[in-house]
């Protein structure tokens, strides 16, 4: 599996954070590296370097053998709770999606 991290300009890519960031999708979603053979992540602030609330979006998208990509987004005040939420919700999307292939 195959994790690819991308930010905009106004969020930093230090390669301290996409080292965390890619440990913790690889841990949360270990169990399915079979199926998945790779990840990309992009980060970007919706209004520049403005603070706001909920202005930092995290997306995800899974490419899983012989399956359409699937991509979920998540947005929180920082990118730690954003990258975690969407962690979350892909690591449910891509359980539900594998529990389906199996049934069948």
């Amino acid at each position: 599996m195959t994790i690819q991290i991308n930010t905009d300009k106004t969020i930093s890519g230090e390669k301290r954070s996409e080292d965390y960031f890619t440990s913790l999708i690889a841990e949360a979603l270990q169990r399915f590296d079979s199926h998945i053979t790779r990840i990309e992540v992009h980060l970007k602030d919706e209004n520049g370097k403005k603070d706001g609330i909920n202005d930092i979006s995290c997306l995800i998208e899974a490419r899983l053998e012989g399956r359409q990509p699937i991509a979920i987004t998540n947005q929180a005040d920082s990118v730690d709770l954003a990258v975690t939420g969407a962690i979350d919700k892909i690591k449910t999307a891509v359980e539900s999606i594998i529990g389906k292939m199996q049934k069948h």
